[in-house]
């Protein structure tokens, strides 16, 4: 039987120490160039001297002009390559490995940064965060190769850089996610139609990066198992994309889902929200496979290890309210993390404002966390309200993921 303890091999010379992963979360700390800050990098050390294993950074992206929201870490060449080594430093202290997460956000991109974002066609965003985002333009044939070698050549500074692996981004909604999706994707060339033809950018990609990074060098996968929507990407059609990228020698896969329109992965739920579907994985693939979104207990964290249902668990909200929690849980002084529910005391403007003030709330944590100052525990959300319009104004009411 597995213990949550127990090493993961990825490659012949990656070792994940335990079974703990800090999933990419929100932080934007990028300054105003686009570069990691110290305060960045202090938190990336809390966490690894906290014990996690596997560090999974928050997005990076790969185009200046492709954002995802303000703070965002953007690598196009080697400019900030001292910084970069600091980061991935900080992050492999303690004997953790640390992956970069790469992301272009495509038609995902706020108002406040694309006055014309990107996508694989012409299709607006729905939903009630619709009114955060301009109406995209469809990508010329052009265009999506040159993105293609923007993400390879961002794998190529990671790996100079030190970082311990890379992970492309192909979930939540964001740009690669759209090129999956029939709803998003409506193109009639080899980019669009046929699932083979939707997931090639996800392969070129790889197969890109792989050749310049070598075989030993672990790229992960994130990928949505659903995008809960009707004409979008299924169920089905993620399970053949997952086992297309397993036999193409992808490292991890790691199981998430939702994206803007259907934000699933922005709620708290009782249990791991994904578990079911890695199970499902697991059966057709070899890879080892991460799921990320809703653990909270040191039981249910052990049982999924224990019962071979994930390889590595996913913990980003939770990490933030106990940064050492692998290190506590090994000693035995964990049981549970409570993820708390913020408040005004305004009912109407909590939900109106609910998630902005939540993930407000996380990131002034993790600021706390980078000074080695103690997490506050509160449920007041004014000063997290506060927070948000002080770092980001008026384009704080702009949606965000976690």
């Amino acid at each position: 039987m597995t213990n949550i303890f127990d090493s993961l091999q990825l490659t012949d010379s990656t070792t994940i120490k335990n079974r703990f992963m800090k999933a990419a979360i929100s932080e934007t700390m990028g300054d105003k160039n686009y570069r990691p800050t110290k305060e960045l990098i202090d938190l990336y050390r809390a966490w690894a001297n906290g014990g996690t294993g596997l560090l999974i950074t928050g997005n990076v992206m790969v185009d200046q002009t492709a954002r995802g929201e303000f703070g965002n870490i953007v690598i196009e060449d080697t400019r900030d390559l001292d910084l970069l080594k600091q980061w991935a430093q900080a992050g492999t202290t303690n004997g953790a490995k640390i992956f970069m997460q790469l992301n272009h956000p495509g038609k995902q991109s706020p108002k406040t940064i694309s006055k014309q974002p990107v996508s694989p066609s012409a299709v607006a965003m729905a939903g009630s965060n619709s009114f955060a985002f301009n109406p995209p333009r469809a990508l010329t044939n052009v265009e999506i190769k040159t993105i293609v070698q923007k993400f390879i050549n961002a794998a190529v500074v990671a790996k100079k850089a030190g970082f311990s692996g890379v992970e492309i981004h192909a979930a939540h909604g964001y740009l690669l996610s759209q090129f999956l999706s029939p709803h998003d994707n409506q193109r009639v060339d080899e980019y669009g139609g046929s699932l083979e033809n939707r997931m090639r950018i996800l392969v070129e990609i790889y197969t890109g990066m792989r050749e310049k990074l070598g075989d030993d060098f672990p790229i992960a996968l994130k990928i949505n198992s659903s995008d809960f929507r009707e004409g979008g990407f299924s169920e089905e059609d993620s399970l053949k994309v997952i086992q297309k990228m397993s036999q193409l020698g992808i490292n991890l896969i790691e199981i998430s889902g939702g994206n803007y329109e259907k934000p699933t992965v922005q709620g708290i739920g009782k249990g791991a929200f994904f578990i079911d579907y890695a199970s499902k994985v697991k059966k057709i693939i070899d890879t080892p496979v991460a799921v990320t979104g809703g653990f909270s207990t040191a039981n249910g964290m052990s049982k999924t290890i224990e019962n071979n249902e994930a390889d590595l668990i996913g913990l980003a909200r939770p990490l933030v309210m106990v940064p050492d929690l692998p290190n506590q849980f090994e000693t035995g002084n964990f049981t549970v993390v409570n993820l708390h529910h913020l408040t005004t005391k305004i009912s109407g403007l909590d939900k109106k404002i609910g998630s902005l003030v939540g993930l407000s709330y996380y990131q002034q944590q993790m600021r706390r966390i980078a000074k080695g100052l103690p997490v506050q525990v509160t449920d007041n959300a004014w000063s997290s309200l506060g927070f948000a319009f002080k770092k980001q104004g008026l384009s704080a009411l702009i949606p965000q993921r976690g």
